[in-house]
């Protein structure tokens, strides 16, 4: 009896340790995931939360991303941008607060977009009439980014992917 209960555990342990090596082995990383990045600019905190696309050996802009069309300026969820204070992007007054953050790229210029729409899924539902503030600027060629990163300088932040890099300016 006591070797029918030995045989009975083992191959309950067999069994469970198979489960879980195959249940383990079907998590796969997520191929956008969610990033953020803070800091004070401007006397003001600025926090931005975006997906992180890969390139994946695609041509990016104009193709990926086409030209002259809004983009949520990241991956699935649109890209969110905070600031604890008013701000002037580009020259122009950005109020305190949490927008959506878009882009529509074109090969020469970007149009940078802050949303009242924070939430949102995409750029499927963006609504031009709800934008707070647009500001054009002019992208420039950088080192090859595999992921789509945002950084934040003393000076502004950047959006970077594949081969180009998109600054905008912050000033009180």
């Amino acid at each position: 009896m006591r070797k029918g209960f030995q045989f009975k555990a083992l191959a309950f342990f067999v069994f469970a340790l198979l489960v879980s090596t195959v249940t383990f082995a079907q998590q796969k990383p997520i191929a956008s995931p969610r990033d953020s990045v803070s800091a004070t600019v401007a006397g003001s905190k600025i926090t931005i939360n975006y997906g992180s696309p890969s390139v994946k050996g695609r041509k990016v802009f104009g193709e990926l991303e086409p030209y002259g069309k809004v983009w949520r300026a990241g991956a699935n969820e649109a890209t969110v941008f905070t600031t604890s204070k008013d701000i002037m992007v580009e020259g122009k007054k950005l109020p305190a607060g949490t927008y959506g953050l878009f882009a529509i790229p074109t090969a020469t210029t970007w149009t940078i977009i802050f949303n009242k729409v924070a939430k949102q899924w995409g750029a499927f539902k963006y609504d031009e009439s709800s934008d707070a503030l647009r500001v054009v600027v002019k992208p420039v060629a950088s080192a090859m980014n595999e992921r789509l990163v945002y950084k934040i300088t003393a000076k502004g932040f950047s959006l970077s992917w594949d081969k180009l890099s998109v600054p905008v300016s912050i000033k009180k």
